[in-house]
C-alpha cells in the first residue's frame, strides 16, 4: 500500500514542524495529494481550546452549582485550567500532552474537507474521575460542527468519532466508532455473538448507526507496535478510513446528521477535535493533506 509506506517514511526537520508546507502536488497511484502541512507548533497556534463541565468532585473557582452540587455552566473557550493542554519538547519536536482533568478538547481554527491526516499517539500514567477504573480513554473527532457542549458529557462539537482506547480486555479498541451528538453514519458490520453492539466486516451487510445504536467495535485485535501508535484517517465525500499502525480498522459511509427538523443533512466537512477524556495522553506529527479522491486501494471497502 503505496500510500501508508509514505506516511510511516515521512520525516521533518524542527523548522517545517512549526510552519505550513508549500502548497505542491505530487502525485500517489491515480490520486493527487498536496504536501503535508503539520498542524502542531509549540504555542498551539492552529488550534483552540475548550474544557466542559467539571466533574461535581472537581473544585472550580467562579462557576455556578445547583443546590445538589452539580456545575451550572462550562468552564468554557480557550481556558485552559491547570495546564489541562500543553505543548512540550521531544528531541527537538512538539508534543501536545493532554492531561485529561477535565473534559473537552483542543480544536482546528479551520475547517477541513477530503483530507489524509496522520497523527501518532501514546498514553501517560494519569488517569481521573469517572473514569478511574476504566480504561484510558481520547478521540478523534472529525467533520465537527456548530457548538461545543451538544454531546452527552456537554464536551464537544456533532462530529464523528475514531476512537482512541486502550482495553487489555478488547472490548473497545483503538479506531472503534462512536457518533457524537446526532451524527450518523453507515458501516458493514457483524452483530457480536455474545453481547451488543456489532463489529466491522467488510463482507457484512450495511448498518445505519445513530441514536442508541451509536457505537461500532474495530476489527481485528489492537495491533501495538512501540510507545507510540501511528493513527490515520482518511475522509472523501462523506466515506473514511480509520487506520490504525498501517491497518485499515473500520471503513464508513455516509456521513450524515440529523437537522433541528429531523431531515438527514451530508457531513462531510468540519473542524478536527482531540479529546481531553479523564486520561492523560500525548499526540505528536499531526499533518494533514487534501485529497481529490478516494485512493484506489481503499475502493474495495465501498
Amino acid at each position: 500500500m503505496a500510500l501508508l509506506v509514505t506516511v510511516s517514511c515521512t520525516t521533518k526537520s524542527k523548522e517545517n514542524t512549526t510552519k505550513e508546507e508549500p502548497n505542491k502536488e505530487i502525485t500517489l497511484g491515480d490520486t493527487v495529494n498536496t504536501e503535508w502541512e503539520y498542524l502542531l507548533d509549540s504555542n498551539l497556534s492552529k488550534w483552540e481550546t475548550y474544557l466542559g463541565y467539571p466533574q461535581d468532585s472537581q473544585k472550580v473557582e467562579g462557576l455556578k452549582r445547583d443546590e445538589s452540587g452539580k456545575y451550572l455552566e462550562p468552564i468554557g473557550k480557550n481556558k485552559n485550567l491547570n495546564n489541562n493542554f500543553s505543548v512540550i519538547s521531544e528531541n527537538d519536536e512538539p508534543v501536545l500532552r493532554i492531561s485529561g482533568e477535565y473534559y473537552g478538547c483542543v480544536a482546528t481554527k479551520q475547517e477541513f474537507e477530503n483530507y489524509h491526516l496522520s497523527l501518532r499517539v501514546k498514553w501517560g500514567t494519569l488517569k481521573w474521575e469517572p473514569r478511574l477504573d476504566k480504561p484510558m480513554d481520547s478521540g478523534i473527532l472529525y467533520h465537527s460542527i456548530g457548538e461545543y457542549g451538544v454531546d452527552y458529557w456537554r464536551s464537544w462539537m456533532l462530529s464523528q468519532e475514531m476512537q482512541v482506547v486502550i482495553d487489555e480486555t478488547h472490548k473497545e479498541g483503538m479506531g472503534d466508532y462512536w457518533s457524537i451528538a446526532n451524527s450518523e453514519i453507515t458501516i458493514m458490520a457483524t452483530p457480536i455473538e455474545e453481547g451488543e453492539g456489532y463489529v466491522f466486516d467488510p463482507e457484512a451487510e450495511p448498518v445505519h448507526f445513530e441514536g442508541s445504536n451509536n457505537f461500532c467495535y474495530r476489527r481485528g485485535d489492537y495491533n501495538k507496535e512501540n510507545d507510540w501508535d501511528t493513527l490515520e484517517l482518511i475522509t472523501y465525500k462523506g466515506n473514511s478510513l480509520h487506520i490504525v499502525n498501517g491497518h485499515v480498522v473500520m471503513a464508513l459511509t455516509d456521513s450524515r446528521y440529523k437537522n433541528k427538523s429531523g431531515k438527514n443533512v451530508p457531513l462531510t466537512k468540519g473542524k478536527i477535535q482531540i479529546q481531553s477524556e479523564a486520561a492523560e495522553v500525548f499526540y505528536k506529527e499531526i499533518k494533514i493533506r487534501k485529497i481529490n479522491n478516494m485512493p484506489s486501494e481503499y475502493i474495495k471497502y465501498f
